[in-house]
């Protein structure tokens, strides 16, 4: 199972993205195929967070149509939406103790557990960052 990460997820929203049209195209063929494939719940908040945020995009994505965004993500029938169950905080712990992990980390550290703990095979991102977490494979689908 793929995952992806907010970054993707805005891109693939904002027209106005330079990576606008090669993220659209990646979830369009994540939520149009046979596969299951994931967005951690984190990601979606941080998704909209950002798209509606004032200071990053002028002008930022009104709430109600990034909601209607989540909304047309989740009805894709391949779609798993992944969140905290039993045993996240030992898996998180070790992953944040193991990676020296701090500051704006710690959130990249609970992408990288969910992924895991839920048996994500790749998880699609445009930040480095996750590289610091030996237990997700972690691509950019945006690369050339």
């Amino acid at each position: 199972m793929t995952a992806v990460d907010s970054n993707i997820l805005v891109y693939a929203h904002r027209e106005d993205s330079q990576w606008h049209d090669a993220a659209y195209a990646r979830i369009v063929e994540l939520a149009e195929g046979r596969a299951s494939w994931a967005i951690p719940w984190p990601c979606i908040h941080e998704f909209l967070a950002i798209a509606t945020h004032p200071r990053i995009y002028s002008p930022p994505t009104p709430l109600d149509k990034a909601v209607d965004q989540v909304d047309a993500w989740m009805e894709s029938p391949g779609l798993v939406l992944l969140s905290e169950a039993e045993n996240y905080w030992p898996l998180l712990r070790a992953t944040l103790l193991s990676g020296r992990t701090s500051g704006p980390h710690v959130h990249d550290a609970r992408i990288a557990v969910l992924c895991e703990k839920h048996g994500v095979r790749e998880l699609w991102t445009a930040d480095r960052d996750f590289g610091r977490f030996p237990g997700i494979r972690v691509r950019n689908p945006l690369a050339g």
